[in-house]
Parts: structure tokens; C-alpha cells; sequence
């Protein structure tokens, strides 16, 4: 692969795959790019007041048995606010605990692991005990 292509995979990877097998060109210098569909922005639930929990980006992951899995992020909405959750990756939609919280299961390589109550106001995540 060349630099530039080096750095084209380095810098676009979290939304592309690159592809480095076959032969470059050397008056090209650029390896093959291949776009790998992500998962559509999708609403996973409703609390009143006009909040709403979506998921956004994610990862593709494999169980240790190989069964493929896509671990999510969640993203908190009211109105043109947009509230990330931070360092969380679920594989479940959460669970609305009250007008003011949420619960999210962890999820790393399609293992479920801790619960986390999430802030709907400030999309802190703090494990449930």
C-alpha cells in the first residue's frame, strides 16, 4: 500500500474499509477504497417531555463462536440538542427507567456486561450497583 493510501485507510477508517490486495498502480499510487454500509440512525424509544434515544454509530463485532453482531452507540434528542452518551456501546435498545434516566446494558463483542443508568439531561452514564 502506498503512503497515501496508508493514510486515506488511517484517516477514513472509521467509516470505510480498505481494500490492499491486487497490485498499484505505480503512476496511481492510491489503493482501492471499498464503502461499507452503516447502520441507518434508528429511534429506540421515547420519554415524555420530547425526549428521544436513538442509535448512532457502531461497530461490527463477532462472539467468541463467531456469530456477527453490531454493538451500538446512543445519542439523547430534544429538539435541535443532540446529547452523545459517551464511551458506551450497547447491543440491546434501553430501557426507560423514569422521565430523567435511562438504563443501558454494555456490550463488548456481543457479550452483554454492567447496566448504566444514563442522565437524559447530561448523557452521563454511571453503572447501576
Amino acid at each position: 500500500m502506498s503512503l497515501r493510501g496508508a493514510i486515506a485507510c488511517g484517516v477514513l477508517a472509521p467509516t470505510i474499509a480498505c481494500n490492499t490486495r491486487g497490485a498499484e498502480s505505480p503512476e496511481q499510487g492510491t489503493a482501492e477504497v471499498t464503502r461499507v454500509a452503516a447502520p441507518a440512525e434508528s429511534l429506540v424509544a421515547t420519554v415524555p417531555g420530547g425526549v428521544e434515544i436513538w442509535f448512532t454509530l457502531a461497530r461490527e463485532a463477532k462472539a467468541a463462536d463467531g456469530t456477527p453482531c453490531t454493538d451500538r452507540t446512543i445519542e439523547i434528542r430534544r429538539g435541535d440538542t443532540r446529547v452523545p452518551v459517551p464511551l458506551l456501546y450497547t447491543g440491546s435498545a434501553p430501557e426507560v427507567v423514569n422521565d430523567s434516566t435511562i438504563r443501558a446494558r454494555l456490550s463488548n463483542q456481543c457479550v452483554p456486561g454492567d447496566a448504566y443508568l444514563v442522565d437524559l439531561r447530561t448523557g452521563r452514564p454511571v453503572r447501576e450497583r
